[in-house]
């Protein structure tokens, strides 16, 4: 390892139902809800040092409610967390809705609250210091105020030489956004990591293949993560690999792109090409579908 990775992105509470069968419109549907820390960027840091990232910090942003307990949650996990703590919203939460059948597929539905408060003021060029690796997540993209912080941060990791990864992270609020728009904020990034919905949607090619390949062209290095079918990588607007995914049996697909390129994040950081660093994001993919909450669980990697 020959530097930091510094994860700015959102800190959330996450309420996980997992029902099985359909929602009983009007009524009771049996369920077990957990209450979990969660957020795209929070969970990928985690990953990132649950794979052997020895120094990981996040920069975040969440309500005065629920701070302590995130930042013991996130120390526990291995990350230096530096949190704005909010005074006039709370922290994000999401419910989590999962299907209990064998897909263990899930619906969100979204209080963004605090975490899309990150503006300009709460950035220091120096906590560039030290800094291998920036990964941002695409939720600050969706408000007004984070979009200003991220391009301060863009400006600022191109002058010191910082290479920057990007996830989308969700094709709806990325729909609401618009692709053109976008595109024109992720100028400048070094590495883009859609799920399969995001790159076809960022294209309007329904291959992600196609679509990987394309986005190649505007960005050096594009991962697509496509759950059970694998990923790909592109670069020069050509597919270089296809990476099957691993084996599991599904409890619950929260998280499970963000453990990915928590992992990716950390293979690179050690020395990894981008093919070996999409194996073991492939392989921590796996691992996170079989337990409940975005998080990995406690121990080695």
């Amino acid at each position: 390892m020959s530097g930091a990775l510094l994860v700015i992105g959102d800190v959330v509470t996450d309420v996980v139902a997992r029902h099985r069968g359909p929602l009983a419109s009007g009524t009771d549907t049996a369920a077990v809800i957990r209450t979990l820390p969660g957020g795209a960027g929070a969970n990928v840091a985690c990953w990132a040092a649950h794979w052997g990232c020895p120094d990981v910090r996040l920069l975040g942003r969440v309500g005065a409610d629920t701070a302590a307990w995130h930042e013991r949650e996130l120390a526990g996990s291995g990350v230096r967390p530096r949190l704005v703590v909010d005074t006039q919203a709370a922290t994000g939460t999401v419910i989590c809705l999962v299907d209990g059948s064998a897909s263990a597929e899930r619906t969100f539905l979204t209080d963004s609250g605090a975490c899309l408060r990150l503006d300009p003021g709460d950035w220091s060029d120096a906590f560039l210091d030290g800094v291998a690796r920036l990964h941002l997540s695409g939720y600050l993209l969706f408000s007004e105020t984070s979009r200003g912080l991220v391009r301060v941060v863009l400006t600022a990791a191109r002058t010191r030489g910082v290479p920057v990864s990007l996830d989308p992270a969700s094709a709806g609020f990325l729909a609401d956004l618009g692709v053109g728009r976008f595109l024109t904020l992720a100028e400048g990034v070094d590495v883009l990591l859609p799920s399969r919905d995001e790159a076809c949607l960022l294209t309007g090619l329904p291959d992600p293949g196609d679509a990987a390949a394309k986005l190649s062209r505007h960005v050096p290095l594009v991962v697509a993560k496509l759950g059970e079918d694998g990923a790909l990588v592109a670069a020069s607007g050509t597919v270089r690999a296809r990476i099957p995914a691993l084996p599991a049996t599904p409890r619950d697909t929260t998280g499970a792109g963000d453990a990915f390129t928590g992992a990716f994040l950390a293979a690179l950081l050690a020395g990894a090409e981008p093919e070996e660093a999409t194996v073991e994001g492939c392989r921590a993919g796996a691992k996170a579908v079989e337990k409940v909450g975005g998080r990995p669980p406690t121990g080695a990697g």
